[in-house]
């Protein structure tokens, strides 16, 4: 059996796991309440608003968002109908779809994105100092780029069944 994580690890990891449960129930309230977006279509189109003209791939998008790719592709199949996204095949990788995000889709962040804002404001830096803030991105930037070192998501081996042959 593996050892037991420290009282202080312990007590940090539900303390982080309880915080982003919050944070992001709250979050995905005021999405769906203001745009008609789950998180993870609020966080495809910010995505692709960041990065302005340039087209992401699906793939690129996956990895982004840490979502799998069939996932990743049913959510973007509902934000092409809404006409907030358009998707086609890559002039540089046919085997590839890019994504962009259309006029439509800018001006639903930009309607999500006050309230948003507000949510994060209140509940994650209202009560932390600006030295606080500092010091918790970089402890969670060190602990995203650990975590990122693996192989993206969309590049995982995929799990073999167990009737399958070599």
């Amino acid at each position: 059996m593996a050892d037991a994580l420290d009282p202080a690890q312990m007590r940090t990891y539900f303390a982080l796991t309880e915080a982003v449960s919050l944070l992001q129930y709250e979050v995905r309230q005021q999405l769906q309440s203001e745009g008609g977006l789950s998180y993870v279509q609020f966080e495809i189109l910010a995505k692709l608003s960041e990065a302005g003209e340039r087209q992401l791939t699906m793939t690129d998008l996956a990895d982004g968002v840490v979502y799998s790719r069939s996932g990743l592709t049913h959510q973007a199949g509902l934000l092409e109908r809404e006409g907030l996204i358009v998707r086609h095949v890559s002039p540089d990788d046919q085997r590839a779809t890019v994504v962009a995000i259309t006029k439509a889709g800018r001006a639903r962040v930009a309607k999500v994105l006050p309230g948003h804002v507000r949510v994060v404001r209140e509940l994650l830096f209202e009560s932390l100092s600006a030295r606080d803030v500092r010091t918790l991105g970089d402890m969670m930037s060190r602990a995203r780029d650990h975590m990122r070192a693996r192989p993206p998501r969309s590049a995982a081996p995929r799990k073999r069944s167990a009737g399958s042959a070599d």
